[in-house]
Parts: C-alpha cells; structure tokens; sequence
C-alpha cells in the first residue's frame, strides 16, 4: 500500500483534537488537509503543536472568515482540485462542520469512500447550521463510526443500511485523558492573585445563538455575573467581538476573561472548577471524562447521552442561568455521583477502530467487508 493515502479533512480546533489521534492510529498514511477554516496560532496552531501533528500536509486558502456558503463551496471546490491531482484511497470527516460538509462532497463525487468519525449525532433542530452539515454527511457517509449506540440508533431510522455503521466509541475520550496526562500547570496563572480560589465556574460561549444579537449575549454574560462565584470566561474571537459590537464589554469586565487556550490547559482549568457552563458541543463530551457538572446554555443538544447520564443539564439563554448554576453548586451537580457515572462515550479505543477501518478500505477492501471485520474484532477484544 502507497504511503499517505488516507486523506484526513479537517478545519476547526474541535476536529483537530478529536482526529489527533486517528492521525496517530494511521501514522504514515494518513495525510492531512487543513481548510483554513480556523487556522490561525489562537484557533488551531496551538493545538497543531499540542498533539505532536506538525504542520498539515496541505493549508486550502480563501476559506477563513468567510460566509458559511462560501466557506463550503471554496473548500469543496479546493478538494475536489486536491483529491484529483493526488487522489486519496479513502477521506475521514469528523463531526459537523463546514469542512465535514466540503469534504464528503468532494470525495464521494469522485467516488472516494467517505468514513465519518461522530456520525449519527441529531438536534432535529435545522436553525443549526451544523445539524445541516450532520445531514449532508449522513447521505453522502459511506461508513458511519457512530460514538453511541443511540448515534446508531438515529442513522438507522433514516434508512442507512446497517452493514455501514459501527459503534466506536468517540475519540475524544483518548484525547481527553491524553491531555490530562500532558498537564499544563498554568491553573493559577489566569487569575489576578496567581492562584485559582477553591471554587470557581469556567465558562465558555461562542455559539451563533448566543452571540448573534445584543439580547442573547447580555443575558449570557448577566447570569454568569450574577453565579456568585468567580467566573473564568474564555473569551471565543467571536464572542469578544460581539461583545465590543453590542457595547458589553463592561459585563466581560466583571469576569475574568482570557483568551483562548490548548486542550491541556482547558482541561486542567475545567477539573479544578466546581462548575462548567457552556454552549460547547466537545465540553458536553469532556466532562463525562472529567466528572464535572455542566450547564449547557442551547436551545438543543444533538449529545442527550450527556444529559441522561447525569452530567449535564439543558437550558436556553431565556432561562435564569445564575439561579440554576447556584443549585448545581450547592447540590454538588444534578443529583448524580458523577465521581461514579461512566461515560456514555467509550472505552478510548475509538481511534485505534476507525483508523483499522480506514486502512482496510486503503488496502481495497471493500466498505462492507472493513466495518465486518472491526465488528468481528471488537466482539473477539470485548
């Protein structure tokens, strides 16, 4: 089999912390294309080096800080140039965003075979824009590693044929125990005494329906004020521009707010805290690795694992966000032993999975054949 050929597609930091180690599974044949989507030293760089990837083998320009529809139609139009000219055995997209979307497009209109990693996730809310990326893959998936059996579930109730989907568990359940182990000792160098109190909320925001308009974003921004514990804000790009747009930078000046940091450093600060409130899907996931109690500030989740096993609640932007985290707080979460729960999110053998899978496809087996074969494999190891 020819070196690098399982072409890796990703654009965010999210993808690149949960394709890491798929990246690493592969080794010499994987080959990995940056679209440019988030690719700057804040959004990707850092995370670049983290995990010990090194530079992309291919960065597509023109796609950052673009609309949505140019974002995918750049991206896909850059690939399907790219896939072309040096022509992938298989294409892994992870998740839901534009560069899942450009990239299952490019590849099966070129008849690549398209393996998506976290298939099967759901909101049934189509004001998302990344349930209609979720979509888009769905159809277009060749094989779909689902991380849940309820993710499984989904992709069957839209007719894809059971012979394509496999339970693997989600990837970033290794990737979140690989960055606990690498640590990063900076807890206490983000707040003003040099040391973190011993209780604290770590708060994220940056989702479209948070940010998008004044009203959302000061109700956020007024219920983590008024918690009642110290609050460290990590300030998304697009959430401290909004708050500059809309004139409320005086609310994030009554957190502390710092910038963005890389997944050690987010993970240490999100053990150490009592509480996490956030709209961010890879949280949702994290902390059921981490134990921590998490209020989700969304109108849908597309990870209700998250929530009925007891680590997460569910609450919009309209809802009295300081009252709620104030009862987690005092009840020590959702009346759930967390330090107990499992997570609903596999074993951390989910990279190992999909990269034997991808590299059967590479070697000519067929799509069927190679997910059997795991199925077969991971009865034997069960």
């Amino acid at each position: 089999m020819d070196m690098k050929k399982v072409a890796v597609v990703l654009g965010t930091r999210p993808e690149i912390i949960k394709l890491a180690p798929v990246i690493r599974a592969l080794g010499d044949h994987a080959y990995v294309i940056h679209t440019g989507q988030h690719y700057d030293r804040e959004l990707s760089g850092q995370f670049l080096e983290q995990f010990g990837l090194g530079d992309p083998d291919v960065v597509l320009e023109g796609v950052g800080g673009a609309d949505r529809g140019t974002q995918i139609g750049t991206a896909m139009l850059a690939l399907t140039r790219e896939f072309q000219a040096r022509r992938p055995a298989a294409v892994i997209v992870q998740g839901d965003t534009n560069a899942v979307s450009a990239g299952a497009q490019a590849a099966n209109y070129l008849n690549i075979p398209v393996i998506h990693v976290e298939a099967g996730l759901r909101s049934y809310d189509r004001a998302m824009p990344e349930e209609l990326n979720r979509l888009v893959v769905g159809t277009l998936a060749d094989v779909h590693c689902a991380a849940t059996a309820h993710n499984a579930d989904n992709l069957r109730g839209e007719g894809v044929d059971d012979s394509r989907i496999i339970v693997t568990g989600n990837t970033i359940v290794e990737a979140t125990l690989a960055s606990l182990e690498q640590g990063s000792g900076l807890i206490g160098h983000h707040f003003p005494d040099g040391q973190a109190p011993e209780k604290f909320v770590l708060a994220t925001i940056h989702r479209p329906e948070n940010t998008d308009t004044r009203e959302a974003l000061e109700r956020v921004l007024r219920g983590l004020v008024n918690i009642g514990l110290p609050v460290l804000f990590l300030a998304h790009p697009r959430t401290r521009h909004a708050a500059q747009r809309f004139g409320l930078r005086y609310l994030l000046d009554q957190l502390h707010t710092i910038e963005s940091v890389g997944h050690s450093e987010l993970l240490d600060l999100a053990q150490a805290a009592t509480l996490l409130v956030s709209d961010s899907g890879g949280l949702q996931e994290e902390t059921t690795v981490l134990g921590k109690p998490l209020l989700v500030i969304r109108r849908s989740t597309e990870r209700p694992e998250s929530i009925d096993a007891g680590f997460a609640r569910l609450l919009t932007s309209e809802q009295d966000i300081a009252s709620t985290a104030g009862r987690a707080i005092a009840e020590g979460g959702f009346g759930v032993d967390l330090a107990e729960a499992r997570s609903p999110y596999g074993d951390g053998s989910a990279s190992e999975r999909i990269a034997r899978i991808a590299l059967r496809i590479a070697a000519g087996t067929a799509v069927a054949a190679a997910v059997e074969e795991e199925k077969r494999t991971m009865l034997v190891t069960a």
